[in-house]
């Protein structure tokens, strides 16, 4: 018997894992990888390309920017294993896209429910920017993403960055300015726009809970509007 066909989220799953076409990143991961952080040292990284995760049906896609070094690049699964996973997954458990507010390893239970959460490149960069040559370069697993959630419709881009990648990618010009609430509607598309939860945002309160809750409270509503047309 041959070998399972894979369904294209599956796919392009596979390819990012395996992906080696980012010199500089390959690099870095693979050295936080084996260097690791002392409160890590017992875990075996995935030191690898992250692909997204959730519900193939999903009308919801969440983007950001890319793997934390010893968050996502450690465990192997999109915003799982650090503070902004954190925010991202308690926010949307209370709205109903998560079966639990926590993500702490990738077999820890976690389901999403309506929701497919993905970062616009793949890999954890040095000091969190990756090169504008290497955003090209990952924008193809992006744009595979985006043509397998057929049922996708809300676009909730978790900082300026993500804002950008999903703008250049739908062709929105000319971009409206990112802001937190900001929603532009663009064919079928609604992007919804979020400052990211990263630390320097929730510990400054620029981002408060009560906001990022409103986010997701507000793609729900989007959501069901879109499943009535």
């Amino acid at each position: 018997m041959g070998a399972r066909k894979l369904s294209p989220l599956d796919a392009v799953c596979r390819d990012v894992a395996s992906c080696r076409a980012c010199p500089r990143l390959v690099e870095w991961r693979e050295d936080i990888a084996r260097e690791k952080r002392a409160m890590f040292r017992d875990d075996t990284y995935w030191g690898r390309g992250v692909p997204g995760f959730g519900d193939a049906q999903a009308q919801l896609l969440v983007l950001g920017l890319a793997p934390a070094a010893h968050g996502a690049n450690r465990t192997g699964r999109v915003f799982t294993g650090d503070k902004s996973g954190d925010w991202l997954y308690r926010a949307m458990h209370k709205a109903g896209f998560a079966n639990q507010p926590t993500s702490q390893h990738i077999d820890d239970g976690l389901h999403l429910n309506n929701a497919w959460v993905t970062a616009a490149v793949k890999c954890a960069p040095p000091a969190n920017a990756p090169t504008p040559d290497e955003r090209v370069t990952c924008r193809p697993f992006l744009e595979r993403e985006f043509a397998a959630l057929d049922n996708a419709h809300v676009l909730v881009c978790l900082g300026a960055f993500a804002y950008q990648a999903a703008t250049e990618f739908l062709h929105i010009r000319p971009r409206p300015k990112f802001g937190h609430g900001v929603e532009v509607q663009h064919g079928k598309w609604t992007l919804l726009c979020s400052f990211h939860p990263s630390q320097q945002n929730t510990f400054t309160g620029k981002l408060t809970e009560p906001m990022f809750d409103n986010i997701f409270e507000r793609a729900r509503e989007l959501c069901a509007i879109g499943a009535q047309e």
